[in-house]
């Protein structure tokens, strides 16, 4: 979609809005228009001496009211056409937030965050000044000058006229030629701003590992580079759009000289009355704001032109995860992968090849295997962030991609290892997915992930705010918070990726044995038909993390290279036995 087409789209849209609003300038610039008349015919009134005091009283006492009702007419469209462009701003901004919400993680890999809350901010505001600054004045300067130019022409002289006009074709192609810089110059500052974005987010992300690293006088100075940057691209945008005034400037003085020497000389040989000549001036004078506006117009509309052109893409970017799944109702049973295979957008080797594997409903399945063997990448391929070029993953009779988005994530609760909290409460955190919980459902959780007490000891306990991305807590307890909430949903199946890396031995014992407890209570349940277990899957570099159970994976270089109980493998005294062997003697030397 063009530029002009979505502005043209959006002013049909509040049409209402628009047109009372035009309205109110139509009414401006013909009051407007018709005080340089009036004045003449002051002008002539006195030179002839028609009026008297009273009638003089008079006329100026309209001028007054024409006044008046300018001043009032313009607080009128201001409130209509300004409400009608900050609306404009805001369906962009959801129309952009629904879009990104909507992307998978191969979208994000290819976008810089800071570039799209630059997008959100600098450059929606200045698509949204061309609904709100530039159509009103692009309207307002266009009936002004439509209305100035039949006045003088058919009101006054259009002899003058005509030569009044000579230098307006210059100062059209001086617009003409200044326009393309600033549309350039516009995208340039754009991109700028965005980089300069980039730079403030992850410095503010990075903080602690930029002052752990001592970096803070080489990011200082790499701030200060790219805000010059963006500096000297501002100035050279405004330079340019500083070039109007000057073509504007000229052109009018160009015409006042030559309305001045022929005007003049009309007045000489009795064509041209004085009032005449001074109505027409001021008229010369009223065509300062027309021709600005189009100056103002056309840099607003090559600015907002350019924001437009960065911002479509991210708009009309196809969704990395489609959602065409007609199935509402919740994933029931096995939970199935039959020679997945899969590769990263970009790469050649496969990151998972000719996976095989089933989780049967209230199954615990533990994933090990070396750093970079496909256990995240595996659980990615279950939450549906990507989907495998060959093979097919099926929960239930049914395919994942039969499952809407919505429906098959709320089935599914996931603990990555770094886990995210957003800037709140630890209660709001915890209770994310289910806003209704009591708060004795949310220390029951907290109790399993062993979190209750550490939280307790916080000055506002469960009201403690943890800061953005939870900064004012460790990693360990960020990770627990994190697992709090996803037992709290009691999704069908639980997705823990190395959810425990960063607490300690012992910690991480007492939570695996709450977990345990619980799924024996499931099991339990599920034996009387009171409620179904909960699957699990549990991706871990700790192999203490899954002993228990059901069913283990040994992954390496994205294949099952093992897979059995905790004591078959164990009996098999491969990669898994030789790594359990291992990880058990640096425990026991960590208690000593």
């Amino acid at each position: 979609m063009t530029f002009a087409r979505l502005i043209t789209g959006f002013i049909r849209e509040q049409r209402r809005s628009y047109g009372l609003a035009a309205a109110m300038l139509a009414s401006i610039a013909v009051l407007t228009v018709s005080v340089p008349r009036r004045v003449g015919g002051i002008v002539d009134a006195l030179v002839a001496q028609r009026l008297d005091q009273r009638a003089l009283l008079i006329e100026l006492g309209w001028l007054v009211l024409i006044g008046l009702a300018i001043y009032l007419l313009r607080v009128g469209w201001r409130l209509q056409l300004f409400k009608a462009a900050y609306q404009f701003g805001v369906s962009l901004r959801t129309r952009l937030y629904a879009r990104l919400a909507v992307q998978g993680p191969a979208f994000y890999q290819q976008q810089r965050t800071g570039n799209l809350m630059a997008l959100a901010t600098n450059d929606i505001d200045a698509i949204e000044m061309v609904a709100g600054e530039a159509m009103l004045a692009g309207f307002d300067g266009s009936i002004t000058l439509l209305l100035v130019l039949a006045s003088m022409f058919f009101g006054v002289d259009w002899r003058l006229t005509l030569v009044a006009l000579l230098p307006f074709p210059f100062m059209a192609f001086a617009f003409w030629r200044i326009s393309a810089n600033v549309h350039a110059a516009s995208t340039d500052a754009l991109a700028r701003f965005g980089q300069l974005n980039i730079q403030v987010q992850e410095s503010l992300t990075g903080v602690r590992t930029v002052r752990a690293l001592g970096l803070e006088e080489r990011s200082a100075a790499h701030f200060a580079a790219l805000a010059e940057d963006a500096a000297r691209a501002n100035q050279n945008e405004q330079r340019w759009e500083a070039a109007y005034e000057p073509a504007v400037g000229m052109t009018l003085s160009a015409a006042a000289a030559l309305t001045l020497a022929v005007g003049g000389y009309l007045v000489w040989h009795a064509a041209l009355t004085i009032g005449a000549l001074t109505s027409f001036s001021m008229y010369l004078g009223q065509l300062i704001w027309p021709m600005f506006a189009a100056g103002w117009v056309l840099s607003l509309f090559e600015r907002g032109r350019a924001a437009w052109l960065r911002l479509e893409p991210i708009l009309t970017a196809p969704a990395t995860i489609t959602d065409e799944g007609e199935v509402d109702a919740s994933p029931s049973g096995a939970l199935r992968l039959e020679s997945v295979t899969f590769a990263y957008p970009g790469q050649i080797t496969p990151a998972l090849s000719e996976i095989t594997l089933s989780l049967a409903p209230g199954m615990t399945l533990g994933l090990v295997g070396p750093t970079g063997s496909g256990k995240s990448t595996l659980l990615r391929l279950l939450l549906r962030q990507f989907t495998p070029q060959q093979g097919s993953i099926r929960w239930g009779e049914q395919p994942l991609s039969a499952y809407r988005l919505t429906t098959l994530r709320a089935a599914i609760s996931w603990v990555p290892q770094e886990a995210f909290l957003f800037s709140a409460t630890i209660a709001d955190n915890i209770v994310l997915a289910r806003p209704e919980a009591s708060r004795t459902d949310m220390e029951q959780v907290s109790g399993v992930a062993a979190i209750h007490d550490d939280i307790l000891r916080f000055p506002q306990a469960y009201e403690t705010l943890v800061g953005e991305r939870g900064i004012t807590l460790s990693g360990g307890q960020r990770q627990r918070i994190a697992l709090a909430r996803a037992l709290l949903a009691d999704s069908d199946l639980l997705l823990l990726d190395d959810a425990l890396s960063a607490v300690d031995t012992l910690t991480e014992n007492q939570i695996l044995g709450h977990l345990r407890t619980r799924r024996h209570a499931a099991r339990e349940s599920e034996a009387s038909h009171a409620m179904p277990a909960r699957s699990a899957v549990i991706a871990s570099h700790r192999l203490s993390a899954v002993p228990d159970a059901d069913w283990i994976v040994v992954l390496r270089a994205g294949r099952v290279t093992a897979a059995g109980t905790h004591a078959d493998l164990l009996a098999q005294d491969g990669w898994y036995a030789a790594q359990w062997r291992y990880q058990q003697l640096e425990a026991s030397l960590d208690d000593i």
